[in-house]
């Protein structure tokens, strides 16, 4: 089992590697680690503490913390979705943290509803519960053109992890395979 202090010392070296803060309210953070420890040790993997989780891992991909849309909301809103991830300016300014807009697709929001006992254990299956559930789970390999970086999803993230560079710089690896002479 992950510490807390080990999941808030993730948390802190996370947003100094992208010049944010932790959210200053002792408090608040203190629920949002702990959230996200129970996550951790809950599905093995720490999903946002902020939105409900499916359990399957390729479902929940764009919401392991620091979820896909951390970067979009602290460069739109000063801040995350949760408040867990702040720009210094924000803090410094002593503007205040309120809700903003959830960006996660709502076909992915209804999946984390979908009781425990109805859900498969390979999410391209198809299952009678879920049937009424529009499902995308066609993964492709995404590619930035600005630096190069490669991911396997659906859709390729808002903002390159490595580089910064916006969604419209990734674009979709489509390989030829070639069986026999």
């Amino acid at each position: 089992m992950t510490t807390l202090e080990a999941v808030r010392r993730r948390a802190e070296s996370d947003a100094r590697t992208y010049g944010y803060v932790l959210n200053p309210d002792s408090k608040f953070l203190v629920d949002l680690i702990e959230g996200l420890k129970t996550n951790e040790d809950r599905y093995g993997y720490p999903s946002c503490p902020c939105r409900l989780a499916s359990g399957v891992f390729e479902l929940d991909r764009d919401i392991i913390c620091p979820c896909d849309y951390r970067d979009p909301d602290v460069q739109e809103y000063g801040y995350c979705f949760c408040g867990l991830f702040i720009r210094k300016d924000i803090i410094e300014e002593n503007k205040p943290i309120e809700s903003i807009p959830e960006r996660r697709p709502q076909e992915k929001i209804a999946l984390a509803h979908v009781p425990a006992s109805q859900r498969v254990e390979k999410p391209a299956e198809v299952v009678p519960a879920l049937t009424a559930i529009p499902l995308k789970t066609k993964l492709k390999m995404w590619y930035c053109k600005q630096c190069g970086y490669v991911v396997f999803r659906e859709e390729p993230p808002f903002i390159c992890p490595i580089c910064k560079a916006k969604k419209e710089m990734f674009e979709e690896i489509r390989a030829t395979i070639y069986l026999g002479a």
